[in-house]
């Protein structure tokens, strides 16, 4: 039976959908949130009769949506399903204006030991912008308050390349964000998804895309700006002090296996790629059935094991690729004539092969 030691679990509820989002999240009661934690109880008692869900997990991973707006007694019955102690690491993201100190001491008792912290902006004109239900303000405050709860592995969000943002106003916000000197820094450039508010905003003409070289510019001066401070640049848009590398976040790089539970949720068991439903009522339908709310599945081949070790290894700055005999020669040819490699006992990124990424890896595996 496979042994499960990593675990992923979507939590689908927001106060309010922000304007750029396209993740799966919707506004809940406390009756839906209540319902939702059941099904999920459920889904995850469905996998420990398939799996091997008794060994102490290495990491358990809250994300969203919003997790940190489920109620502590739900967060307890969820974690009650897994084995861990406090070398375990136990992720939430949380949305400053949804926690408080007495929250966040709560989360400790729980053993939550990582907080993962979305301020995406300190431009209080921008986070109106995006939608966030939070300020500037709120999120130092937050910050502060989860380091006197004895916090010390926090992560920030920070977002560039948003409508009307200029450089100075990315390097105000780098500046406020190592002030507060996090643990790890995550960076997201703004991707204007179908379906979106922001979306609809640019095909009416009221946002505009921020310019392709000046998008260029803000990634390779927070790429600079970060090492001068001391931030290990070891994935391409995370960010961290020594030994303070997301270590959940890490398996996905390293196409390690986890499971996935939760609406929309992915996974990866045995050689299944999975992807749960999006909508509420087929997840519930499934669950009611005592059935796995599963609605794609991607069965993998030796071949497609492999090209997922580059698409997603390639990403991490700081550990060589050594690739198969078949795909050595791309490596030298990528090494010698395009130099978007750099040889070192294997293969990594070089500068140009990270400021090119997509096209990259594109081509690497689609020949």
């Amino acid at each position: 039976m496979l042994k499960i030691y990593n675990t992923y679990i979507h939590i689908p509820f927001c106060e309010r959908k922000c304007n750029y989002c396209d993740f799966t999240s919707l506004k809940g009661t406390d009756n839906q949130i209540e319902k939702y934690v059941n099904y999920l109880l459920k889904e995850i008692e469905i996998y420990k009769k398939k799996y091997d869900l008794s060994e102490k997990q290495d990491t358990i991973y809250f994300g969203g949506g919003t997790p940190s707006l489920l109620p502590i007694d739900s967060l307890e019955k969820i974690l009650s399903k897994f084995s861990y102690d406090k070398n375990t690491e136990i992720t939430i993201e949380v949305n400053p204006k949804t926690v408080n100190s007495n929250k966040l001491k709560e989360y400790r008792k729980l053993g939550i030991n990582r907080l993962s912290i979305g301020i995406q902006t300190f431009n209080d004109d921008n986070l109106k912008l995006l939608g966030r239900i939070h300020n500037s303000e709120e999120a130092i405050e937050v910050y502060n308050l989860a380091r006197e709860c004895r916090f010390d592995n926090i992560s920030l969000d920070i977002m560039f390349s948003l409508p009307n943002q200029t450089l100075s106003i990315l390097q105000d916000d780098l500046e406020r964000l190592v002030n507060l000197n996090p643990n790890h820094i995550s960076i997201y450039s703004l991707i204007w998804e179908e379906g979106t508010k922001f979306f609809r905003d640019l095909k009416s003409g009221k946002l505009k895309e921020t310019d392709n070289d000046l998008e260029a510019n803000m990634y390779e001066y927070i790429i600079e700006f970060l090492k001068s401070k001391d931030y290990i640049h070891y994935e391409i848009s995370n960010f961290s002090k020594k030994d303070f590398e997301a270590r959940h976040n890490s398996i996905y790089w390293e196409n390690k296996q986890y499971l996935g539970v939760g609406l929309s949720a992915a996974g990866y068991l045995v050689n299944v790629r999975y992807k749960n439903f999006f909508n509420l009522k087929d997840y519930y339908n499934n669950l009611d059935k005592n059935i796995l709310p599963i609605d794609e599945r991607e069965i993998l081949i030796e071949e497609d094991i492999e090209q997922y070790r580059y698409l997603v290894g390639f990403r991490l700055l700081n550990k060589v690729i050594v690739p198969s005999e078949k795909y050595l020669d791309k490596c030298v040819s990528l090494f010698k004539e395009g130099y978007l490699l750099e040889k070192e006992n294997g293969y990594i990124l070089s500068h140009k092969g990270l400021m090119l990424f997509n096209d990259f890896i594109s081509n690497f595996i689609g020949d």
